[in-house]
């Protein structure tokens, strides 16, 4: 059946598949609730979707290299829930997205997730090259990310993975665009052990949340259907990143399904993970 846009388009609120209860048109809190506050001056409102993931992993790599002050507090935001609606958490991000961040030491509020990973380089001076021509390269792979990541999730991930129904024209559309995607990274590291060389980069951290996962297998269930293996250079990268013991740390802070050796639905001290039933 072909579709005929109205004149003016309306909001249905019981269309738009499994994540239809989170999504409307307009902006705003829909109740009132304050954030609630730790000890530590970051404060991480989050959930371990890609998005969240980079920025745990951020703050546990940062907490490796030694960097002390990266201590924080990662509070769970359900979303399902409604969690990103509160008063709260749109003062702090007016875009009702996760993550978000507060620095209670300089008092600024940091929302976006790339936002979120720049800020904590420049605050820390780590995992961001401070020559031009590298800081460029990685801020290039950075940007690259944040522009290509919502053609993977909310493209080709929502079309084959949870859209109500399976419709040939967009999920082909967004397969070519996430296999092109997949090329442009396996090209890049062809020659390079990291996206933008030879360092460990914000750049890595937040891409293999996303391109790393689904070469995995972790994401969307499409690893035969994309054929993901002929991306031998990606594979390589992906599985040298996720071995990090501070990527595995991070990718288990604010999840709350999967095995139980895999969630930490809330992070306030390095200790928490020894709660953790052992996988």
């Amino acid at each position: 059946m072909t579709y005929t846009p109205p004149k003016v388009w309306t909001w249905d609120s019981e269309s738009g598949g499994k994540f239809a209860s989170i999504n409307r048109p307009i902006a705003g809190p829909t109740h009132d609730k304050d954030l609630p506050t730790g000890k530590h001056n970051l404060q991480l409102h989050s959930l371990a979707t890609p998005n969240g993931v980079k920025v745990t992993v951020m703050l546990e790599e940062l907490l490796a290299a030694g960097h002390a002050g990266a201590e924080y507090d990662a509070w769970f935001i359900d979303i399902q829930e409604g969690d990103q609606f509160s008063s709260g958490f749109v003062d702090l991000n007016p875009n009702s997205k996760i993550p978000a961040l507060y620095d209670k030491q300089t008092g600024v509020r940091v929302f976006e997730s790339g936002a979120i990973l720049l800020y904590l380089a420049e605050k820390f001076r780590a995992f961001l090259p401070r020559d031009i021509e590298g800081r460029t390269e990685t801020l290039n792979w950075l940007f690259w990310l944040q522009g290509s990541a919502p053609y993977l999730g909310g493209g080709f991930g929502h079309f084959y993975a949870y859209a109500p129904e399976k419709f040939e024209y967009p999920i082909n559309r967004f397969t070519m665009e996430a296999k092109r995607q997949l090329d442009v990274l396996d090209q890049q590291l062809e020659d390079n052990r990291y996206l933008a060389g030879a360092e460990y980069t914000i750049a890595d951290m937040a891409t293999a949340p996303w391109y790393g996962a689904l070469v995995k297998g972790l994401v969307y269930d499409a690893a035969e259907f994309l054929d993901v293996e002929s991306y031998e250079n990606v594979n390589r990268w992906a599985n040298d990143v996720m071995a990090r013991p501070a990527f595995q740390r991070g990718k288990m802070v604010n999840r709350a399904w999967g095995e139980l050796h895999e969630q930490l639905r809330e992070r306030h001290n390095a200790s928490d993970f020894d709660g953790v039933p052992k996988g």
